[in-house]
This record gives C-alpha cells, structure tokens and sequence, in this order.
C-alpha cells in the first residue's frame, strides 16, 4: 500500500496545479519573493480554518451551543490542505516531513527524559548552539 501522508502530499500538488498554483514547482522555480508570498498566504488560510474550527465549539463560556464536532473534522481537513501547501512551497516532500518529524519526535523524548519537564534539560549545546540545529 502506498504511503498515505505521500498520497496526500500528491493529491494536494494536483489539486494546487488545478487550482493554478502549483505549490511543487513554486518551490524549484519560484523566486524567494513569490515562495515567501505563497507561503504566507497559505499559512493564513491555515489560520483561518483553525479560527472556523473553533467556532464549531462552544469555546464561548458565556454562551449556550452545541458543539459539532463533525464540522470540526472538516475543518482540520481543510487545515491539512494548506499545511502540506506550505510544505511543498518550503521544499518539503512528504518523506522530508516524515524524516524531520521522527528526529524532532526523538528530540523531544530524549528532552522529557533529560529534565526539559523540571526545567533542568539545557537546549544550548557546548558549541552554543540550540540542540535543534542537529536536525538540519
């Protein structure tokens, strides 16, 4: 079976091609000026479905509603469209995505278990350098 977060990634680029904004060859073509512009455009998409998915909730303690939590799924649907958007736009395939997710993932395991929970984990390194900047 082929890998699911690659078929999304797939499936976003074609639908962005339609769309007439291919995110893939934004990334390869695209100078920094028209990347940066996409990339914040889709990032305030992305802003504007989570602001939509908190409004299926009652976030309001002031007010009586039901909350819709079906809507909700919708929403993060429509979240992901614009987060794997940026990705591609960043230069990001979805085997990129996984990669760095893994090492950040192990990252913050080793934190938790090194005391970042108690505030005794240093994330500066002896070369003065975030323990993030490994990742990359």
């Amino acid at each position: 079976m082929e890998n699911m977060l690659e078929k999304i990634f797939d499936m976003q680029a074609e639908l962005n091609r339609r769309i007439g904004r291919d995110s893939v060859k934004l990334s390869i073509e695209g100078s920094d000026k028209e990347r940066i512009k996409w990339f914040l455009d889709f990032s305030r998409a992305l802003l504007h479905e989570q602001i939509e998915a908190e409004n299926w909730l009652n976030w309001k303690w002031w007010a009586k509603k039901e909350n819709n939590w079906k809507q909700v799924e919708l929403e993060l649907v429509d979240m992901l469209h614009f987060w794997v958007s940026m990705c591609q736009v960043a230069g990001m395939d979805a085997e990129k995505v996984y990669e760095l997710y893994t090492a950040k993932n192990n990252l913050n395991h080793k934190r938790q278990e090194l005391g970042y929970k108690e505030g005794t984990y240093n994330k500066i390194n002896q070369n003065g350098k975030e323990d993030n900047e490994a990742l990359l």
